[in-house]
């Protein structure tokens, strides 16, 4: 893994983000994580990243897309399965009693 300088690295983002949307960036920092224009907190590593995207689309919307796009990944909740049976760990205990002596009574 590569250091990287965080100053050159936030100075090429702004300057790929200022050319493709027309405006500067409002990057706070915050403990080694960055949140471009309010959105989602990202490390240096993903500010990295965000400078080939960014030079790659010349559509401000397409930039936009980019930057929301995490924003909306994390407000999307995980869906979980749910499976419904009629499986019941009382219910099945109380069979197997009853299979091991009839006459056994089932505890409260």
């Amino acid at each position: 893994m590569s250091k990287l300088d965080k100053d050159q690295v936030i100075a090429a983002f702004t300057a790929a983000y200022t050319a493709v949307n027309g405006k500067a960036p409002v990057i706070e920092a915050k403990g080694g994580w960055y949140s471009v224009d309010g959105g989602k907190n990202m490390r240096l590593a993903d500010l990295d990243t965000l400078i080939a995207e960014l030079g790659s689309s010349t559509p401000a919307k397409e930039t936009k897309a980019v930057v929301e796009k995490p924003k909306k990944a994390a407000k999307a909740p995980a869906k979980k399965k749910v499976r419904k049976s009629d499986f019941s760990v009382k219910k099945f205990w109380a069979e197997k009693i009853l299979e091991q002596n009839i006459n056994s009574k089932l505890p409260r």
